[in-house]
């Protein structure tokens, strides 16, 4: 396993099952067990930057980072504010994961048109640099406008701000205009396609799926599950076509279109699970997730499905330190 001395090694908070005021021993426990990051998400459950206030005050050798907040769902200045927040509380060890999100959450869920989502992350994101700079700001972007806003507490670290990113224009955006780029379901092969479009000398995020089971039918259904669920979104659609395994899926996109949800899971051939999941023994998970790493992942992230493990034995399992 990749020593944690030399890289970062992170986890998906908050877990599964456990409730956000019961996370402080948790906190300290993947501290002790070599893990240097905790990553939040914002989908369906906890907001993104909750959790990451509460490990900051619970944990403080632990760098932290949110992947990804949504450019739609927050007002510019409102969003640079929760940077700002979480910045001055965590002075150095906050990172900002910025993405387009989903039309699903953007404006099924949250009642926003989800239009120019390329234009709009890179108008929030060079809004927000400037913004933490403490700059006043005037400015009519292509997707919004701010008249007369200036940051009245610019954090004195100003946190690095990652894209999340799947194709190219918004990869290339990453490595031009970002610090780093944030991946999401791919393969570890994948991940030099990706950072061939990014570029050197930047940080590069991955959400790493981990099923740590040894019983492989159980593991691939899980899986498919997971996949279908996210891969059906347009978004993650055509990242699969433009990385070229479009004809693996193609099965179940027309079952999945057609209302057939049993058809569609049956479609998703095993190859295709066992390379965007990780399964098997602890020690198989840990050396597939050491081939993202190799391939160029810095920060890896495991998002963790205990299924038929406690989730504790989990986390120890996976850990730098196991």
């Amino acid at each position: 396993m990749t020593s944690p001395a030399s890289h970062r090694f992170g986890i998906t908070i908050p877990f599964d099952g456990i409730g956000l005021g019961e996370h402080q021993r948790w906190f300290g426990e993947l501290a002790e067990l070599g893990y240097t990051d905790v990553w939040s998400s914002e989908v369906d459950g906890t907001d993104g930057f909750t959790p990451l206030a509460l490990a900051a005050a619970w944990a403080p050798s632990l760098r932290l980072g949110v992947a990804i907040t949504p450019a739609f769902t927050r007002g510019p200045a409102l969003l640079a504010q929760s940077v700002a927040a979480l910045a001055e509380a965590a002075p150095g060890r906050f990172a900002f994961g910025l993405g387009a999100s989903s039309e699903v959450i953007v404006e099924q869920w949250n009642g926003i048109p989800f239009v120019d989502p390329y234009k709009r992350v890179r108008d929030t994101l060079r809004f927000v640099q400037a913004a933490l700079s403490g700059e006043k700001i005037t400015e009519t972007y292509d997707t919004f406008s701010v008249r007369g806003f200036r940051l009245a507490r610019p954090p004195e670290q100003t946190p690095p701000i990652y894209l999340g990113a799947l194709r190219a224009g918004m990869l290339k955006l990453a490595g031009r205009e970002a610090d780093g780029a944030i991946l999401n379901w791919l393969s570890a092969d994948d991940v030099t396609t990706a950072i061939n479009e990014v570029g050197p000398g930047k940080e590069i995020v991955a959400r790493i799926f981990v099923i740590p089971s040894e019983d492989t039918a159980t593991a691939r259904a899980v899986g498919r599950r997971m996949i279908a669920a996210y891969l059906n979104v347009e978004a993650y659609a055509e990242f699969h076509r433009w990385l070229g395994r479009g004809p693996l899926l193609e099965g179940m996109w027309d079952a999945w279109s057609s209302g057939d949800r049993k058809g569609a899971l049956a479609a998703i051939p095993d190859e295709v699970v066992d390379e965007l999941v990780v399964h098997g023994s602890f020690t198989e998970c840990r050396a597939h997730i050491d081939r993202y790493v190799a391939n160029g992942v810095t920060i890896p992230a495991l998002l963790v499905v205990p299924f038929g493990v406690e989730l504790s034995d989990a986390v120890r399992g996976l850990a730098p330190t196991a």
